[in-house]
């Protein structure tokens, strides 16, 4: 078996961290609603009462979304893109005509100019009628070149490509390699200066888009040398330009419409004025641009949960056992339950963090990252609970029910289609440890220096004075707040009474954050490692983030007369569901088989446990597992498809 390149950077995991802390936005200028629950803090009043958009916004907003439904309804056929395993050429060709390629975009380069919030509204509109064409349209604004040309563009490269995106040109963003997924110190893809141009080489893989796409980002290691300083470095190029071979479109579990290729760049000159941002800046306009991207892959969820809602709620009513429906035996209800509070949260999710991003009168890193966490995990189990509903009919592919005459409900694909969410932009787990790191990130301030084995004994003696001077102001105000006073939150009781749920709310998160504290003062240094306990935090800090926009989007929903009694018994029902999750993640801070856990993974990796895989055979194929990625000319053939 081929051993794995050998070609790439060396890097220590202290190096490696250094340069995810270097890429990561240092400061914050702006109040954060996540953050300050992570702290101990319920501002409540950052989300409510629940920001809106401009009539005029949402005017535009609505008029977009009318003829979107229309092109799903008469132009999109799901079941034949996933029978094909690929988006029909004249769907693309009519969604550009739409203006859907430019949904993002400001209308003075030819876009729609559509806020975050009907974007995203749009996004889980075409995911629900094909979740490929919805990847297609969010892979090319929410990461591909519209969004950090927006935010780090030259006016010259607004100029050049915006127009271009907003109509006719698809766009893909390339950052992974075979051997580099969430690690990227370890990048190997070089742009070597050459004059005015870079000459870059290197092989990207899982390119979303890449094998349709017209325009690229590339990240890529800028050599340090006199004159450039150097680092991971984005660039604009054209999929065209010589040297650029897609040597294999990828085939996956779900999506099947998706095109994912792999993309070899051997000596591909790019102009230096197609350079996004400094060198060096790659991976801080890649996380920047993810703040608010993040947010289409829940918002394709929240669709998700709604078609799921739809389907067992027709099925449950229509399908009979033992003299009723199965609707009304509490095994299948619980499940309905779930789903319709559940996808009630939702939406209140992504919406309070959208409409927050379009306002941008807070930083929402935060709020976009559990958006993205939870609605991932959340679909899966929404869609899997619908697989179950559905019984063997779950089972059966929608084609296959369609041939014996039955109504082709496509619960299996739903299934095969959202877990990729859970590993796109930034795994589950990744997601686990960025959002822990962003949520201590007052305490690092204050007190990082005290665990960092790097600094002197006088910066240690300095930042135990500061951390004494901050915990001495925070700690006392974790004793008692407004969750403990019965009349806290009282404009939220209206028939049902929501401000128990708040009051849970600030209560528990004066415990996350007392937990958090007394965790770093047992572990220190060591608090890094404990990957379970700091992913139990962020799931309680996100399903307090969910309980709070719940209870926000029914007061608002209730003031605007809009099915206001059943958004406070949903928001109820979700909340009392989430307490339930949160208890039970509390129980497992500290009761738990980590440390029991990682003596297993020992012992497995050294091979004590090998005698268990005996009486099987292993149906995988031969090969290495990791594919060589060595640079140099490609010796397959192009499988580049523009779409014109």
């Amino acid at each position: 078996m081929s051993a794995a390149p050998t070609h790439r950077p060396t890097v220590t995991e202290r190096e490696a961290r250094q340069v995810a802390e270097a890429a990561r936005e240092q400061d914050w200028r702006k109040p954060s609603f996540a953050k300050e629950l992570f702290l101990g803090r319920f501002r409540l009043d950052l989300i409510h009462p629940h920001p809106l958009p401009p009539d005029e916004d949402a005017q535009r907003g609505e008029e977009f979304l009318t003829k979107l439904r229309d092109f799903c309804e008469t132009k999109i056929d799901s079941a034949t893109i996933e029978r094909d395993a690929r988006i029909p050429d004249d769907v693309i060709d009519g969604l550009k005509e739409l203006g859907a390629l430019g949904m993002k975009i400001d209308t003075k380069y030819g876009g729609l100019g559509l806020t975050q919030v009907y974007y995203n509204k749009a996004l889980a509109l075409v995911g629900s009628a094909s979740p490929a064409v919805g990847a297609l349209l969010s892979a090319h604004q929410s990461i591909g070149v519209p969004q950090p040309l927006k935010i780090f563009g030259t006016q010259e490269q607004k100029d050049t490509f915006l127009p271009r995106c907003a109509r006719t040109d698809i766009s893909a963003f390339l950052l992974t390699e075979p051997d580099v997924g969430s690690d990227p110190a370890r990048l190997a893809t070089t742009a070597v200066p050459d004059g005015d141009d870079y000459v870059l080489d290197g092989v990207k893989l899982w390119t979303t888009n890449g094998v349709v796409a017209d325009l690229l980002v590339v990240m890529a290691r800028v050599p340090k040398s006199e004159g450039h300083k150097g680092g991971i470095t984005a660039f604009v190029v054209e999929a065209a330009s010589e040297g650029i071979t897609v040597e294999n479109r990828n085939a996956f579990m779900g999506l099947r419409g998706l095109e994912n290729g792999v993309t070899r760049f051997h000596q591909v000159r790019v102009p230096a004025a197609n350079r996004i941002g400094p060198e060096g800046a790659g991976l801080k306009i890649a996380l920047t641009t993810l703040n608010t991207g993040r947010l289409s892959l829940p918002a394709m969820c929240v669709g998700a949960g709604k078609w799921c809602l739809k389907i067992a709620r027709e099925w449950s009513a229509a399908r009979e056992q033992w003299g009723k429906p199965v609707a009304l035996h509490e095994a299948v209800g619980s499940k309905i339950a779930f789903i319709a509070a559940t996808t009630f949260a939702l939406e209140a999710v992504v919406d309070l963090s959208s409409q927050m991003a379009d306002e941008d009168r807070n930083d929402i890193r935060i709020e976009a990252a559990l958006a993205k966490l939870y609605g991932s995990e959340m679909a899966c189990v929404m869609a899997d609970e619908l697989v179950q509903i559905r019984g063997g009919r779950g089972f059966e592919t929608a084609e296959s029910l369609r041939a014996r005459g039955e109504r082709a409900v496509p619960a299996e694909q739903i299934l095969r289609d959202l877990r990729i969410n859970r590993i796109f932009e930034g795994s589950t787990e990744i997601m686990h440890l960025l959002i822990a790191r962003e949520a201590v990130d007052a305490h690092l301030s204050v007190a990082g220096d005290l665990i960092d084995p790097d600094k002197s004994l006088q910066d240690k003696a300095k930042a135990g004075a500061q951390a004494g001077v901050f915990y001495a102001k925070w700690l006392p105000k974790l004793v008692a707040g407004a969750g403990q006073l019965p009349a806290s939150y009282g404009e939220f009781k209206h028939g049902i009474d929501l401000s128990p749920h708040l009051r849970y709310v600030e209560r528990t998160s004066r415990k996350l954050a007392r937990s958090t504290f007394y965790a770093m003062s047992r572990w220190q240094g060591r608090m890094e490692t404990k990957q379970g306990f700091l992913g139990r935090i962020v799931d309680i800090g996100a399903e307090l983030f969910a309980m709070s926009a719940a209870c926000v989007r029914a007061e608002l929903l209730r003031s605007r007369g809009e099915h206001g009694r059943e958004a406070y018994q949903l928001a109820d029902a979700f909340c009392r569901q989430s307490r339930i999750r949160v208890d039970e993640l509390f129980g497992r801070l500290w009761t738990n088989t980590d440390d029991l856990d990682r003596k297993v993974v020992s012992n497995v990796l050294a091979g004590g446990y090998e005698w268990l895989e005996q009486g099987i055979v292993d149906p995988s194929g031969d090969g290495p597992w990791i594919a060589d990625a060595t640079p140099g000319p490609s010796q397959k053939e192009n499988v580049h498809r523009p779409i014109r």
